[in-house]
């Protein structure tokens, strides 16, 4: 058993199960410090969607399961399709399902492999779901000390799961599930953080524990005194920690003003946890091993008697009714078979009586047992009528009551271990008082006998099967000495005087033994074989064992002079049922000749005894010395003519048997053909009904699956509209024209603002683009979407309507997500605005650049660098540059750096930058074309666009004349 320091919480759901799951971590906080490993009836040739849906409900990792993978806290694991899921040492176990799909229970499989890695630190809940999976594991996880969750049926969208777990009795909590993660961290706080056990358990006060056991004996009238305290501690502390109370006095306190915690506390105590053929090796045991010899020998008429004592809900009583009534079908015998079942919870009884089990006891009950002993209902199973006649259920309390008696067979498995020693040493004699001599004990592998081998001998000892010795000590006198409860009890009237008669009973058995010994002849008991039974007196003189193998037959054992008569006398007196006495018999002994009486008489008076025969060996006077005739034994009177009769009478038997024989022959093949039509009509039937089942099962479970797979589907369908409801907002708020062409430019959607281009209506859906009439000045757009798909690259132009609005065309290839081209995008975006401010900015320039041209001062405009941008026509004229040359170059290298000129530079890249303007300025500069020149400037920086540098516009007049 692996013990984490954090709890595994493993949750159950099938049809309803998405919603639910959703819900219980939209309420769960991130950081619990839980692992949670979810189980789904899943469709195994389906891909689940549930790790994708649930992580967008929590930001704990969600992730699908994977074999060996180590669990970790803050996370969800999830159930892979088509896998079976364990956890083992706080590791999942990932395997292939074995069993056919509508007969697999992976949440109880999962579960009860939880309850036995963690124990009492496990943790179930069961959602929304149908059938009944789930129930089993929480009865293992119950069983285990452990805890569970269970989703309200009212609130639950399958209300099935939950509703089988609740009437089962194996609910801890019943909550709403948007309820369970809260109560779920209060939990782990108190049992994990809190209450973290050490090695050895530290005990309740002892005066807080008398006062819990004396209002259970008082409010339930059974006394848990004499139960393991280890046992009983740790419960009492598990029902403080689910009602997250810390001390015990208080929680004393708690119970005697709550009565149904003290119901609650007394179902705890009781551990009701079994199941079918629980332990399948044991029960092979008893059918194969014990039950051949519980059957041997016993009368037509025979009733056999069996005690189930702690049976909880009946499954191990029933299963042994099973076994029984197979092993009578094997053999082809019919006997009476009376099972009484006893439990001390008159719940479990009532539950045992109903003989409903839930779908899942697939897991435990083979199908062929399944369609033998049981019938479907909708609730689950129900026991045939064949096998609930076998069993009586009652309450009883093994301690406090007189147990049934004569019994053939007595189960007691798996309660014992709860017990104190000193309880489990007054209970032996008592069930070995219950059983007839030969009677089988049945106990769980985790029991023993321990010192009482006097009582029992063991018969399997890996799977605790005794036999019940004879004892020196008178039975019910050993119970008194050992002082069981119903021996003490005062108020029963009866109970003087069993001890009255069993000591009447005591001399009478001493005096018949005296007799016996004093005047009985020497005799075996043998059954209608000749097989020695028991043996009385010194019967050496008449057998001795036979050479060869061991054998105890009597006729093989007989001493010479004995056999045939033993054999004749056996024959005659089983067929006719009445004594057989044979006189003046001489049989040889020592060398000697004893004459004898032989009588060989039938039992039948006790029931016990039917089929068995005495036989005895009477001496008739002294023994008669010498050797015995050569024959093998001297003449005897009346010989020869009774042998003559034997042999007329053996001929006259075979005669009659040989007619009979060949009637009954007749007979026998008569019945074989009607019952072989018989057999075959019943195994079609059989097999159709099995198909019937078997379809039923495969609907149920495929139901269940494709209920799953469509509340994932609902919800990827939720997803997607709400994703649609986002593009169809967005692409309102846009004002973009979209129109969606397949690999034919055929339409296949559109918007609307598409209309202001093409005359677009909303049946042209599925028409070809090229049929629909446009607005536009040149109808180019159809083969410029072929060119698209042909190429995939793609393209972008301006278009006008004939209504003079300008729209910027994109088109591109459709992309699916696999990367699949399936039509082009066209998008429309009116740009008319654009085309007006563009057209004045055009107008504006070109107006500017008419002012530049005309004026007579010469003109010219600088970047940041000095670099010509625009010059007008009469700086090319009145300086004599080349237009050619002069735009994009510095200034100051124009006309082979005649421009250079000191004062101009110093201008331009000291005084402008600081004054942003200056007028008036002379400079004078000799040029090599131009000669001595007097020139008056102005400058001003223009403000460039936003992130960009001003430029400068420089006007020069040539004053050299003035």
């Amino acid at each position: 058993m692996s013990k984490l320091n954090f709890p595994i919480i493993g949750l159950g759901a099938s049809a309803g199960g998405l919603e639910a799951y959703e819900n219980f971590f939209r309420h769960l906080e991130p950081d619990s410090g839980m692992a949670f490993i979810l189980v789904s009836h899943l469709d195994p040739g389906h891909e689940s969607m549930l790790t994708e849906i649930l992580q967008r409900t929590t930001t704990m990792t969600v992730m699908e399961a994977r074999d060996q993978i180590i669990v970790a806290p803050n996370r969800v694991y999830v159930i892979p399709p088509n896998r079976e899921l364990a956890i083992f040492h706080g590791t999942i176990q990932l395997t292939v399902p074995e069993l056919h799909r509508g007969q697999r229970m992976p949440i109880d499989f999962f579960l009860r492999s939880l309850a036995e890695d963690q124990g009492e630190r496990a943790i179930g809940v069961i959602l929304s779901g149908s059938g009944s999976d789930g129930t089993l594991g929480l009865r293992a996880i119950i069983g285990a000390g452990g805890v569970t969750f269970v989703q309200d049926p009212t609130t639950a969208k399958y209300d099935g799961m939950p509703t089988s777990a609740i009437q089962a009795g194996l609910a801890t909590y019943i909550l709403p599930v948007e309820k369970i993660p809260e109560q779920l961290v209060l939990y782990k706080k108190a049992f994990f953080e809190k209450k973290i056990k050490p090695a050895v358990p530290v005990p309740p006060p002892t005066s807080a524990l008398n006062k819990i056991m004396m209002l259970l004996r008082s409010r339930t009238g059974h006394d848990f005194s004499f139960y393991k305290q280890t046992t009983i501690r740790r419960r009492i502390e598990r029902r403080m920690t689910v009602n997250t109370i810390e001390d015990t006095d208080t929680y004393a306190r708690f119970l005697k003003e709550n009565t149904q915690e003290v119901h609650l506390l007394f179902k705890e105590l009781l551990v009701n946890v079994t199941s079918f053929f629980r332990d399948t090796e044991a029960f092979e045991v008893l059918k194969k091993e014990i039950l051949p010899q519980l059957f041997k020998q016993k009368p037509d008429n025979y009733s056999f008697r069996i005690w189930v004592a702690g049976c909880a809900t009946g499954e191990e009583a029933y299963s042994i009714a099973i076994l029984f009534r197979e092993f009578m079908d094997e053999t082809k015998q019919e006997y009476k078979v009376q099972i009484y079942s006893t439990d001390i919870d008159e719940d479990s009884i009532a539950a045992a009586r109903s003989g409903i089990y839930p779908a899942n006891i697939g897991i435990d009950v083979s199908p062929e047992r399944l369609r033998r002993f049981f019938s479907k209902e909708e609730a689950g199973f129900r026991i045939k009528k064949e096998i609930r006649e076998m069993v009586i259920f009652a309450t009883q309390n093994v301690i406090k009551d007189p147990p049934f008696t004569r019994l053939d067979l007595l189960s007691c498995r798996n309660l014992l271990i709860y017990l104190e020693p000193e309880l489990q040493s007054r209970l032996f004699p008592a069930f070995h008082y219950a059983l007839k001599p030969g009677g089988v004990l049945f106990l769980s592998s985790s029991e023993s006998i321990g010192s009482f081998t006097d009582l029992f001998g063991p018969i399997n000892k890996k799977w605790k099967l005794f036999q019940a010795r004879e004892s020196l000590v008178a039975p019910r006198e050993g119970l008194a000495a050992e002082g069981l409860t119903w021996r003490e009890d005062p108020v029963r009237k009866e109970s003087d005087e069993p001890i009255k008669k069993a000591r009447e009973l005591n001399l009478l058995e001493l005096t018949k033994q005296v007799l016996l010994q004093t005047y009985a002849p020497p005799s075996v008991v043998t059954d209608q074989e000749g097989n020695i039974l028991f043996v009385h007196g010194d019967t050496g003189k008449y057998l001795r064992p036979a050479p060869g193998q061991a054998s105890l037959n009597v006729i093989e054992m007989a001493r010479e002079g004995l056999q045939m008569e033993l054999r004749t006398g056996i024959h005659n007196a089983v067929k006719q049922n009445t004594s057989v006495v044979c006189k003046d018999l001489l049989v040889k002994t020592n060398g000697d000749k004893q004459g004898i009486t032989l009588t060989i008489r039938p039992l039948t008076s006790p029931e016990t005894t039917q089929g068995l025969l005495l036989v005895c060996f009477q001496e008739e006077g002294p023994p008669v010395q010498g050797k015995p005739a050569k024959a093998g034994r001297p003449a005897r009177k009346g010989e020869s003519s009774r042998i003559l009769e034997l042999e007329q009478e053996l001929l006259y038997t075979k005669e009659n048997l040989q007619a009979t024989i060949e009637e009954f022959q007749a007979a026998n093949e008569e019945l074989k053909s009607t019952n072989e039509e018989l057999q075959s009509t019943n195994e079609e039937l059989q097999s159709t009904n099995e198909e019937l089942e078997t379809s039923k099962e495969e609907l149920q479970s495929v139901n269940e699956e494709i209920l799953t797979v469509n509340a994932e589907f609902q919800a990827k369908i939720e997803q997607l509209a709400g994703m649609q409801n986002d593009m169809k907002n967005l692409i309102d708020n846009t004002h973009i024209g979209t129109i969606f062409l397949d690999e034919n430019l055929t339409i296949k959607r559109f918007t609307q603002e598409a209309a202001q281009v093409f005359r677009l209506v909303g049946t042209d859906i599925g028409r070809p683009l090229g049929d629909i009439k446009s607005n536009l000045e040149r109808e180019e757009l159809e083969e410029e979407a072929r060119a698209v798909l042909d190429s995939l690259v793609p393209r972008e132009l301006e278009i006008k309507t004939t209504g003079g609005e300008w729209f910027l065309v994109r088109i591109m290839p459709y992309r699916t997500v696999e990367n699949v081209i399936q039509g082009v995008v066209l998008t429309f975006n009116d740009i008319t605005g654009l085309k007006i401010i563009e057209a004045e900015i055009l107008q504006a320039r070109n107006f500017a650049q008419s002012i530049v041209e005309t004026i007579r001062e010469p003109l010219i405009i600088l970047d940041s660098d000095f670099r010509v941008v625009s010059a007008g026509r009469s700086f090319y004229q009145t300086f004599q540059v080349n237009n050619e040359d002069t735009v994009g170059r510095r200034l100051f290298d124009l006309g082979n750096r005649q421009w250079d000129i000191p004062r101009l530079k110093e201008l331009l890249e000291n005084i402008l930058p600081k004054d942003s303007s200056f007028e008036g300025m002379e400079v004078e500069h000799d040029f090599v074309n131009l000669g001595h020149r007097r020139i008056l400037l102005n400058a001003r920086q223009i403000p460039g666009k936003e992130g960009q540098a001003s430029l400068i516009l420089l006007a020069m007049e040539d004053i050299t004349g003035k």
